[in-house]
């Protein structure tokens, strides 16, 4: 799968299918939920900048609905939503065969326009709410243009002037 990648023969969803059945195929849910169990408090008590957790406090202080949208699999992120205080989750969906891991995405990768796809449909879904989204890729520009407030969070050298140019702010979290 890498090398069709690196031909340009497979996307990014193809390749993020290709290294999720490469590792979990098989897998039970039960197997990927006490994975999920122990990731996700090593992930929130080292993995995430003390800025981000922060941030989200201070949404759910001013009570704002918080969703979290990943690129990443609904492996976890739907979980780790729950854990930080997210109404709601979208992120990139994958498939099972009853109780078994398959990996296939039963989603578009949910990245770059695909994204912005999936903010849109947010405000359309809570048309009277302020849209306030963070990112930290170049990729995430897409979405981050159409909400009210966008922040870009570490993001490369290339992003921040990509973000400057569209009047997104940019931060550096620790």
């Amino acid at each position: 799968m890498l090398v069709r990648f690196a031909l340009g023969r497979a996307d990014r969803g193809e390749l993020k299918s290709g290294l999720l059945r490469a590792v979990f195929a098989g897998r039970t849910r039960a197997e990927l939920a006490a994975w999920t169990g122990e990731f996700l408090p090593q992930l929130i008590a080292r993995g995430m900048h003390q800025d981000a957790l922060t941030a989200l406090a201070a949404h759910r202080e001013r009570g704002d609905h918080l969703v979290l949208m990943s690129a990443s699999p609904d492996l976890y992120v739907p979980a780790l939503a729950r854990a930080l205080g997210c109404a709601e989750t979208l992120c990139t969906g994958v498939a099972w065969n009853g109780d078994r891991f398959d990996g296939a995405l039963t989603t578009a990768n949910r990245r770059g326009a695909e994204k912005a796809r999936c903010l849109a449909a947010l405000r359309r879904g809570h048309p009277d709410l302020p849209i306030v989204a963070y990112g930290n890729a170049a990729s995430d520009l897409e979405h981050l243009v159409l909400a009210d407030q966008a922040v870009l969070v570490n993001g490369s050298r290339l992003a921040r002037r990509a973000a400057a140019r569209a009047g997104i702010s940019c931060v550096t979290w620790r």
